[in-house]
């Protein structure tokens, strides 16, 4: 779920638009799960997800890209300047 790269993590993550609140989730088939308020539509969606995670492990939005699956539920998130341990003790267990 969560892979060590030379400038920071790589998080696998399924994604639930149209949730009722926003937030991190849990896990499932190997990914965070997080729950998304907004919609698939025009990036609303990949926006939120930036945010929340983010937030949720204390770095700056332009910290956190996503590297694939832009159009899917199954993306893959870049973190930089973070380290899999820092990661880790910032998500719900």
């Amino acid at each position: 779920m969560i892979e060590s790269t030379a400038d920071g993590v790589v998080i696998a993550v399924r994604v639930v638009p149209r949730a009722g609140r926003s937030g991190i989730a849990g896990t499932r088939g190997g990914a965070l799960l997080v729950r998304l308020n907004a919609p698939p539509v025009e990036g609303a969606a990949n926006d939120e997800l930036i945010e929340v995670i983010a937030d949720t492990l204390g770095v700056p939005r332009r910290a956190v890209t996503i590297v694939s699956g832009e159009r899917s539920r199954s993306k893959r998130v870049r973190v930089a300047g973070v380290d899999a341990d820092h990661v880790a003790s910032r998500l719900p267990h």
